[in-house]
């Protein structure tokens, strides 16, 4: 038996959230699957079903109040419970138009907070009391790196997610009676084929220098640590926020130039450059 079996989640988002709910059937539970994607939805369950998991799909902008109590209602009607819950939905289109402070379209501020975290909160609005109904949860919250540490751009994404952190210390402080667990995950660089298709390699370089991990994280690996999360394994976790970054945020600033050492920045210096593909 996995350490889910005979559980119900719903998970929103594709991306990441697809690792998520494939983790979640692996692991005997049974889950209903909502992006504002239908197509997302249905090739991920379909990808359940092969794997003899149960799953349901359904096509939900959580933005919107009055949608999203159907995944949930959904979970009810064909499943009888809601036990997890991972929020994952956010609004990746509008990350090129997310730009520094003076810049910013306050246009793409409110309709970032509208999916990311408002969103996140409604989402939790349904499954908390059809949790406590049922004696318990368990939430994990899809939090980021970038809502850890400042950056040139993001300014609306990282907001969002800097708030969805101390949204999950909350619900894991309000509901703790209730036998609800809630934390958040922070992945750094997760190589998504959304992203993928975004980043050329040059990028990629440059980013992986300040991994202390010589590789890009897969979603599978951020789902793993999610599954945990909404096990009994973890049965004494909540309120944490959990980054999972290859080490990205565990180091001093100029590690990529060879930290504090000049010997070792001249000599990274010399061998980044001899190394280097021309961009």
């Amino acid at each position: 038996m996995g350490r889910l079996e005979g559980k119900v989640a719903g998970v929103t988002g594709a991306g990441i959230g697809k690792a998520c709910a494939l983790a979640i059937a692996r692991e005997g539970g049974r889950v209903v699957v909502a992006d504002i994607d239908g197509s997302a939805d249905i090739a991920c369950t379909a990808q359940i079903a092969a794997e003899a998991g149960h799953a349901r799909a359904l096509a939900m902008d959580i933005a919107d109040a009055q949608a999203v109590a159907a995944p949930f209602e959904t979970a009810e009607r064909h499943f009888g419970r809601v036990d997890l819950l991972v929020n994952n939905a956010r609004a990746m289109h509008l990350t090129p138009r997310d730009r520094a402070i003076l810049d910013l379209d306050l246009a793409v501020w409110d309709q970032t907070m509208a999916t990311n975290l408002r969103g996140t909160l409604l989402c939790c609005r349904q499954a908390i009391p059809r949790m406590i109904a049922r004696g318990g949860g368990a939430i994990v919250n899809m939090s980021s790196c970038q809502g850890l540490s400042g950056d040139t751009a993001q300014t609306s994404y990282a907001a969002s997610k800097a708030a969805m952190n101390m949204l999950s210390a909350s619900l894991a402080t309000q509901y703790c009676h209730a036998q609800i667990r809630c934390s958040a995950v922070a992945p750094g660089l997760t190589m998504t084929e959304r992203l993928l298709a975004k980043l050329d390699g040059c990028m990629q370089r440059d980013l992986r220098r300040h991994q202390l991990l010589p590789r890009v994280g897969p979603p599978e690996d951020v789902a793993a640590l999610v599954a945990f999360l909404l096990s009994d394994d973890a049965a004494f976790i909540t309120g944490q926020v959990v980054c999972i970054d290859g080490g990205v945020l565990a180091h001093v600033p100029t590690y990529a130039d060879g930290g504090n050492s000049r010997a070792a920045r001249l000599a990274g210096d010399t061998a980044e450059a001899a190394a280097a593909p021309r961009c």
